[in-house]
């Protein structure tokens, strides 16, 4: 799952939909840095309201992608979309076009969501915009493996950005794609990949109900 899969449910709360996006913003400080279930669990009745909300968040956040990868959805789709970029990057045998595949499936998803109620994306970044920074950098730093003093630096270029609108368009989610292959040392997808994205969002768009159809926190 991506951002607004993972977070859109949660608007009402700010600090739990930030700890739902703390393991991808991990993701782009360190990659070693990491939230894990187990640690965030003890801390979901803390007395600070702001630690509580964001370690149930990162609970919710790691639920929410195991069951989801797990899908028959989701790897059908993985395995399709693989399958399709491979026409475009026939010399690659490397993991990239499942690599590729797994990131597509996930960012049309939210693409496929906000399409669907366009009030969601400005419900999430306006939520967001609601956050100390300077607080959710500290639960953060208390739950995760390290530390690091550019959560609340990422939060604030998190919201000036806004990148999610962008994969609304496929010109505009190819660049956000060549942005992932730049941060994790891959070759740049060449241009004819995005006249694969029209099919592959109807694809999701189609299938959306059943990538969505999560079980309940127990």
């Amino acid at each position: 799952m991506n951002y607004l899969a993972h977070g859109w449910r949660f608007t009402a709360d700010p600090y739990f939909l930030a700890g739902t996006a703390t393991p991808d913003w991990l993701n782009v400080i360190d990659r070693k840095m990491r939230t894990r279930s187990k640690k965030a669990k003890e801390f979901t009745e803390n007395v600070d309201p702001h630690v509580s909300a964001v370690a149930r968040g990162i609970v919710q956040h790691h639920f929410d992608d195991d069951w989801f990868h797990q899908s028959r959805a989701f790897q059908e789709l993985n395995l399709e979309f693989t399958v399709l970029l491979k026409q475009v990057l026939p010399a690659d045998d490397s993991f990239r076009p499942s690599f590729v595949g797994h990131i597509l499936v996930e960012l049309l998803l939210d693409a496929a969501l906000a399409e669907a109620a366009p009030s969601r994306l400005d419900d999430y970044y306006g939520a967001l915009s609601q956050l100390d920074g300077g607080a959710v950098q500290a639960a953060i730093n208390l739950l995760a493996t390290r530390q690091s003093d550019q959560v609340s630096y990422l939060l604030a270029r998190f919201l000036g950005e806004r990148f999610l609108y962008d994969y609304l368009e496929d010109a505009k989610l190819l660049t956000r794609l060549n942005h992932v292959m730049r941060r994790v040392g891959l070759p740049l997808l060449p241009a004819e990949t995005a006249d694969l994205l029209p099919a592959m969002r109807a694809t999701v768009r189609r299938r959306a109900k059943e990538l969505l159809a999560q079980p309940t926190l127990p």
